[in-house]
This record gives structure tokens, C-alpha cells and sequence, in this order.
């Protein structure tokens, strides 16, 4: 292991520096995307409802691996060229905001709907209702699940692997392949990978109790 990291360090903080920026923009916009679904999925409307749940089952129930490949290969043979990183990236994010908004769903389920009725009664809107009654109350409740959605998130970004997307794994690949040697080079990029999701790990316990007092 030590010998790779000297030898290919640099490829490996290439990678490490590629995994962090792909999962912070993925987790920014998935985060995003998830909470608007969750709300247009508990909002009385019938058909918008019915709009936020099938975006939430088809993002669901197709592989990560599909939705990065179509955005990979299809789309530039009818649309535009698209690179690696970002294919990875947007695949990414739809994956992960599926699964954040059934989430975020569930937080907002667990709040007391007299919380909605008597901002409702005291002349707030619905969304204003969310966003200041209910949303701060719902993401209390889904901490936990979040901070697993995220280290989740971070580890799915591998898949940036398959389309040329230089991150930490891609980066592993490459000098296994160079090196001969496959063990280490994958010990060390497990390695980078516990770097990156260990703290976030044990930020999210701390968060956790720390709302729990």
C-alpha cells in the first residue's frame, strides 16, 4: 500500500478531490430535488401526487448503473455530448433524490397534522406551512436516515468508474491495471473512501444525539 500511495499519489488525490466534488454537488441538488418530490407527494392534489410518485418509483427501481449509462450514451447520440463526470453526477443525483424524498416523506408524515391545520388557520399558505412549520420539525425526525442516504451517496458515486468519470475508483482501476498490483491499489482506495465517510459517519451520531437532547 505504501508504495502505490508514493507512486500514484497523485492519481489517487485526483480521484479522492473528483468523488468529493461529484458527491457534494449530487448531495446539493438531490437534496433539493428529494424535498420538493416529498412535499408534492403529501400535497392533497390528486394528479400532483401521482407526478411525485412515479418520479419516485422510476428513479427507485432503476439501477444507478442504467440511468448514468443513458445519460452516458444516449442522450449525446440524440442531444448534446455529455462527460463522464457529469453523467455520473446527474445519474447520481435522480438515483439519490428518489430514495431522500421517500425520506423526507416519512419525516413529514410523523409530524402532527394539527402543525399544518393551525398554520393553515393562521393565514399561511401551504408551502409556507411547509417551510416554516413543518419542514424544520420533519428533517428533525429523519436525521439518521439522511446521514445514511448521504454516506450512501457517496459510495455510489463509483459508478463515475464506468464513464470515464477520474474518480477514486476510475483512479484505482487505472493503477491496478499499471501496477500489477490490485490489492493494494484497492486496499487503497477503501482507504480514501473510509476518509471520506468515517467523519460523516460519526458527524451524523453527533447530530443525532445532539438533537435527541
Amino acid at each position: 500500500m505504501i508504495s502505490i500511495f508514493q507512486n500514484y499519489g497523485g492519481l489517487l488525490l485526483q480521484g479522492f478531490w473528483q468523488t468529493i466534488l461529484c458527491s457534494l454537488i449530487a448531495l446539493f441538488f438531490a437534496l433539493i430535488i428529494g424535498s420538493a418530490f416529498a412535499i408534492l407527494e403529501v400535497m392533497p392534489n390528486k394528479l400532483v401526487h401521482v407526478i411525485a410518485k412515479a418520479y419516485i418509483e422510476l428513479f427507485r427501481n432503476i439501477p444507478l448503473l442504467v440511468i448514468t449509462m443513458f445519460f452516458y450514451v444516449v442522450i449525446p447520440m440524440y442531444v448534446a455530448k455529455i462527460s463522464g463526470f457529469a453523467s455520473g453526477t446527474i445519474g447520481l443525483t435522480l438515483y439519490s433524490s428518489a430514495f431522500i424524498a421517500e425520506t423526507v416523506r416519512s419525516g413529514i408524515q410523523s409530524v402532527d397534522p394539527g402543525q399544518m391545520e393551525g398554520a393553515r388557520s393562521n393565514g399561511l399558505t401551504f408551502w409556507q406551512s411547509m417551510r416554516y412549520i413543518v419542514l424544520p420539525q420533519a428533517f428533525k425526525y429523519v436525521i439518521p436516515p439522511l446521514g445514511n442516504q448521504f454516506i450512501n451517496l457517496i459510495k455510489n458515486s463509483s459508478v463515475l468508474a464506468f464513464v470515464a468519470g477520474f474518480d477514486l475508483m476510475y483512479q484505482g482501476n487505472v493503477i491496478a491495471s499499471d501496477s500489477l498490483q490490485s490489492m493494494s491499489a484497492y486496499m487503497c482506495v477503501g482507504v480514501l473512501y473510509l476518509v471520506i465517510t468515517l467523519p460523516l459517519s460519526y458527524y451524523m451520531r453527533h447530530l443525532e444525539k445532539k438533537i435527541a437532547a
